[in-house]
C-alpha cells in the first residue's frame, strides 16, 4: 500500500499560502508572498536531497499543479527540471481546463476518494506539495501518512494556514529532525 506525504514550508502560526514569491498566491489579499525565501540556504538544500532516495509520484492540487506548469517545464538551467518533468503527476481538480503537462493524471470524481483508491495500489508514495485544500480533505479523510515541515521561524499572523478545524484526530510520531543554519526546523512525522 502506498502512503501520502505531505511536505510543505510553514511558518511558527502554521501558514502554508505563497512561502516561494510574491505573486504566488495573493488570495484573500495575501501580501507576504515569498516569505521563505528569506531562509534559503545550502543546508536546507542538502537536508531536503537527503530524502530523494526512494522513488515517489506527486499529488498535486489545481492551483499548486497549474503554478508548477507555469513554472517548470521552461527552466532548462535546473536540475530539478528534468526530475519533475519525468515524474508521474496525479492531479486534483473538478475544474482544470487545457493541457496536461507530461506524466500527469487529472483525477476524476472527489478528490479525496480518488486518493483513498490511489493509496491501495502498488506503487511509489505520494508526495503532495503545496496543495492547502487538497492537503485539509485528506486530513478530513484521515489519509495523510506523514508530513515532513519545514518549520521557518516566522509568524505572519494572516494567510491560509495549512491544518483547518475539520481535520480528523490523527497520531504522529517524530522521525527525525535537522535545522539550517537560518533556523529552519525539518521535521519528519510517521503516523504513531
Amino acid at each position: 500500500m502506498r502512503k501520502v506525504i505531505v511536505i510543505n514550508n510553514v511558518t511558527l502560526d502554521g501558514v502554508m499560502q505563497a512561502p516561494a514569491r510574491p505573486d504566488e498566491d495573493a488570495r484573500d489579499g495575501f501580501a507576504h508572498g515569498g516569505w521563505a525565501s528569506a531562509y534559503d540556504d545550502p543546508d536546507k538544500h542538502r537536508i531536503m536531497a537527503e530524502g530523494r532516495s526512494r522513488p515517489t509520484e506527486l499529488l498535486l492540487g489545481r492551483r499548486t499543479y497549474q503554478d508548477f506548469f507555469k513554472v517548470w517545464p521552461s527552466r532548462k538551467d535546473n536540475p530539478y527540471t528534468q526530475v519533475l518533468n519525468n515524474t508521474q503527476k496525479y492531479v486534483a481538480s473538478r475544474t482544470h481546463q487545457g493541457p496536461l503537462w507530461q506524466n500527469s493524471t487529472l483525477l476524476q470524481g472527489d478528490a479525496a476518494d480518488a486518493v483513498a483508491s490511489l493509496k491501495q495500489d502498488d506503487g511509489a508514495d505520494l508526495v503532495v506539495l503545496g496543495s492547502g485544500e487538497l492537503v485539509q480533505s485528506l486530513l478530513e479523510r484521515d489519509l495523510v501518512d506523514g508530513f515532513r515541515l519545514l518549520i521557518h521561524p516566522i509568524v505572519l499572523g494572516s494567510g491560509r494556514r495549512m491544518f483547518a478545524e475539520h481535520s480528523a484526530l490523527a497520531r504522529y510520531k517524530l522521525d527525525r529532525t535537522a535545522c539550517t543554519s537560518k533556523g529552519v526546523i525539518i521535521a519528519t512525522y510517521e503516523r504513531s
